[in-house]
């Protein structure tokens, strides 16, 4: 069973830092490449980030010079470190995949940006 657990979500203040991470199971976790994704209320999910298995990266223009995705293949895990937070990056972010002929998606953790 493919599991997606993230986490590192919070309050944090416009210029603050937070590092998010998704831990995977039930998967061959190194040769996939994995995304970042988030959704405000009432809108589209809308992309963030990618890291392929090869660990090149991807951004959105958004977030291009202040979020950093990475993963540790040792633990599952991908992260993504956001800086110099803005108000408008306020969303439940999302770490989908696509494995196994299917996309998974987990549960989210809401990060808020605000004074």
């Amino acid at each position: 069973q493919v599991q997606l657990v993230e986490s590192g979500g919070g309050l944090v203040q416009p210029g603050g830092s937070l590092r998010l991470s998704c831990a995977a199971s039930g998967i061959r976790f190194s040769i996939y490449a994995m995304d970042w994704y988030r959704q405000n209320p009432g809108k589209q999910r809308g992309y963030v980030a990618t890291i392929t298995s090869g660990i090149n990266t991807g951004y959105a223009d958004s977030v291009k010079g202040r979020f950093t995705i990475s993963r540790d293949n040792a633990k599952n895990t991908v992260y993504l470190q956001m800086n110099s937070l803005k108000p408008e990056d306020t969303a439940v972010y999302y770490c989908p995949t696509r494995a196994l002929g299917r996309d998974y998606w987990g549960q989210g953790t809401q990060v808020t940006v605000s004074s």
